[in-house]
């Protein structure tokens, strides 16, 4: 009889290596799904180990370019930032992946899709979410929700007699006292030593960037052109010259990562919402994303009309709630993300940039498209505008004020 057959997301750690396992002997047929969206891994190393362990086979994808293209640079286009510091490194990793594995998971006929999410945590939600948006028809097997699985493995210490009794490859190297998720737009660090909000984060922990006491002693200055709201170019100047333009989209984030990186640039420590209702504290590094959204952030401000800025901000917060509880491909989302696309239109402009112990600083901006009017904001020009109209506008907009306070006054 022949068995059925689950795509796992696997990840080569001990957490996906004990459940490929089970999951074998739970007489399924599985085959290991990587995707490379650029995490520091040896795939090949995952591959011998998983394939030892007795997957069928195992599929690595190089989804890099995609996850930038696609979701990383329209994530800045559209300004997501959730809770109005977290810039969605994570989150908008997972559709890129779910469109991967059920690919996949079609392609190979298979009936099932798991994955090592936890039952507390956000992973679960957007994975699952994306995974029945691009196959209804799919079935989800998450092992930490089975109580079959979650009573037989309380906790790590479970797991590792479990896999020493299966003969599982077990890093030699000693687990980090915190759990990461690495990507080309971030590294994210939380549980462990991280889960009291009153301790201050062990000293080493950053990958990404560096401490600020030993970030470069000069700044960088660089150019970043937007066209439509979307980075297309980098400039790095040398003097007078352009010594290096970028405008492969790879290349603009990892070049970026590079040079945000050197300069200490994209760390926050913060407490944040949880979709579940519970709150949780994470450190995050994103030096590329951080570049991009401020300078995005000016030209925006150059370019948009006040209230299509205004109203743009209403829809990229909710459109943030979307993407950071899963939403990625609900038709809410698809909707907002139409919005957010057509108020870009006139985003289109270069940014000059600072880079420096930990800041970015926005030096100047040009814009054909800008609303900017320097003849009519000119303290020297006219320009057209009247200051005789001003003393209307003050005398209509303090008539509530007028009201208000004679009412305040005659109730007290």
């Amino acid at each position: 009889m022949a068995k059925d057959l689950i795509i796992l997301a696997y990840s080569g750690g001990l957490d996906t290596s004990c459940i490929l396992k089970w999951l074998i002997q739970k007489n399924y047929d599985v085959v290991c799904y990587m995707a490379d969206i650029g995490q520091d891994e040896n795939f090949g190393e995952a591959k011998k180990k998983a394939l030892g362990i007795g997957a069928k086979d195992v599929i690595i994808e190089d989804l890099r370019s995609e996850f930038v293209t696609n979701y990383m640079l329209p994530a800045v286009q559209m300004g997501l930032v959730y809770e109005s510091r977290y810039y969605l490194g994570t989150s908008l990793a997972r559709p890129c992946i779910s469109v991967g594995i059920v690919n996949a998971a079609k392609k190979l006929g298979a009936k099932y899709i798991s994955h090592g999410a936890t039952g507390k945590g956000n992973d679960q939600v957007r994975f699952e979410l994306s995974v029945y948006s691009l196959w209804p028809d799919g079935k989800v097997i998450a092992p930490w929700r089975l109580p079959e699985f979650f009573n037989r493995f309380q906790g790590r210490s479970d797991l590792l007699e479990y896999a020493k009794k299966e003969q599982i490859p077990v890093s030699a190297t000693p687990k980090a006292p915190w759990s990461t998720d690495e990507n080309i737009m971030h590294i994210s660090y939380e549980s462990g030593v991280l889960e009291d909000p009153g301790a201050i984060p062990p000293k080493g922990i950053y990958k990404m960037t560096r401490d600020l006491q030993e970030a470069d002693d000069y700044p960088t200055i660089i150019d970043i052109t937007f066209e439509k709201g979307l980075p297309v170019t980098l400039n790095i100047p040398s003097g007078h010259e352009k010594s290096l333009i970028i405008r492969d989209p790879l290349k603009i984030v990892e070049t970026l990562n590079k040079l945000g990186g050197q300069h200490g640039i994209g760390r926050i420590d913060i407490v944040e919402n949880r979709f579940l209702g519970l709150k949780s504290r994470g450190l995050y590094e994103t030096p590329a994303g951080t570049i991009l959204h401020l300078a995005h952030l000016d030209l925006e401000a150059y370019a948009l009309d006040r209230e299509v800025l205004r109203l743009k901000k209403i829809l990229q917060d909710k459109m943030s709630d979307f993407v950071y509880n899963g939403f990625w491909f609900s038709p809410e989302a698809t909707y907002t993300r139409k919005c957010l696309e057509l108020s870009q239109q006139s985003v289109t402009g270069e940014v000059t940039v600072q880079l420096f112990k930990g800041n970015v600083t926005i030096s100047a901006r040009k814009s054909p498209t800008s609303l900017y009017n320097k003849d009519l904001v000119s303290m020297d020009i006219a320009g057209g505008f009247s200051p005789e109209d001003s003393t209307g506008f003050i005398n209509i907009n303090a008539i509530r004020l007028k009201e208000f306070s004679r009412y305040s006054n005659n109730t007290k």
